[in-house]
């Protein structure tokens, strides 16, 4: 194997394969990744058994085709590190990775290609086209609110469900849900849970040109098709929870109030809040707001939103991290925050919308 390649081409590869590969590997072989020359062309390969990322691009030149498997790191850390605009030799000899430029020679330890798994994405895929800032948005709007490490595996992930025309994502902790729609021009049908990692790699990868990407997902796994990338990932076993039943609904009062003015605010008071649950109690009265905190030490802080609110007087108290990232994720001037009692979760949309819409549980303060 050996073949000349562009510095760019193949820290940008080496940069999104690398995110697959964990830093530590009970297996020595997934902390390689695999690399492949053939018809002037390369090959990455990165895995983690549970997700895969697939790179291809093109040579300088290709003398002799081969396989082989590297270090992720060290590889990725040396190219990265080679100076813009080199081109870069790499040639295997015997068990070793011979890596030439113009000033610098460097040989890193290989393991055999055979050795590296093979992903089974199964078959059956329900495939789908779409744009890819549309599954951007889709997954900024969403993906904050899976749950981290949560014992409820279910919860550690994003929901995805095609049905009637309709791309849904769902995200939840169990203590705030994020939920939006995307129209679909396909009439086939599907759902399943992504990983937590793999979602933030799919949101990592996707590119910012708007090109067309193909999804398929089956009982199982999940295939990624972006340009010259490919990504597969397995799907979390398990039934996500009935998320309509959380949504409130019924008579409520309504809060329309500036978005930008609403986070300031939030930021400063939650300063004195209580360090354990970042607790910080929201009074409405008339058309004021007003947002109070306090903590362990007796210290105290309030602020008076100026805004828009029809209903009864309610005094409830949430997360202030909770709403805060539904905030930063509103594209609008205004939103409106609907209340249905001091006890109940409230939900957050955007004036005038029904999506993407956000429950949070109030806080017992």
């Amino acid at each position: 194997m050996k073949a000349t390649i562009s510095k760019e081409s193949i820290t940008k590869a080496l940069s999104l394969t690398g995110g697959i590969v964990e830093k530590k590997q009970t297996l020595p072989i997934l902390s390689n990744i695999l690399i492949e020359f053939k018809d002037n062309s390369f090959k990455l390969v990165a895995t983690d058994l549970e997700s895969e990322l697939t790179i291809i691009g093109e040579t300088d030149s290709c003398e002799t085709e081969g396989t082989t498997t590297a270090s992720a790191k060290k590889l990725n850390d040396l190219c990265r590190l080679i100076p813009d605009k080199s081109n870069i030799e790499l040639n295997l000899s015997g068990d070793k990775l011979n890596i030439s430029t113009k000033n610098g020679k460097y040989s890193l330890a290989t393991l055999p290609s055979n050795e590296f798994p093979i992903f089974e994405s199964g078959d059956n895929l329900n495939n789908i086209t779409l744009k890819s800032q549309d599954l951007k948005t889709l997954i900024n709007s969403t993906s904050f609110a899976m749950g981290n490490q949560d014992w409820r595996h279910y919860l550690n992930g994003l929901f995805l469900k095609l049905e009637e025309g309709v791309l849904t994502a769902v995200a939840t902790d169990a203590h705030r849900l994020a939920l939006n729609c995307l129209a679909s021009v396909s009439d086939i049908n599907f759902s399943g849970i992504i990983p937590r990692k793999s979602v933030n790699e799919i949101n990592r990868f996707i590119g910012e040109n708007n090109s067309e990407l193909s999804l398929a997902i089956n009982d199982t796994s999940l295939v990624l098709n972006n340009d010259n990338l490919t990504f597969k990932s397995k799907l979390i076993d398990g039934a996500f929870p009935d998320y309509n039943q959380v949504i409130p609904t019924g008579d409520s009062s309504l809060l329309d109030v500036n978005v930008k003015e609403f986070v300031s605010s939030l930021g400063r008071v939650s300063i004195l809040s209580n360090d354990k649950n970042k607790g910080v109690k929201i009074h409405l009265v008339d058309n004021n707001m007003f947002i109070r905190s306090h903590n362990a030490d007796n210290e105290v802080a309030e602020e008076t939103v100026q805004s828009k609110y029809t209903g009864e007087e309610i005094e409830i108290a949430f997360n202030v991290n909770y709403i805060q990232e539904i905030l930063n994720n509103q594209t609008n001037e205004t939103c409106n925050v609907l209340f249905f009692g001091s006890d109940k979760s409230c939900l957050i949309l955007p004036p005038g919308a029904e999506f993407p819409k956000y429950v949070v549980m109030p806080l017992l303060l």
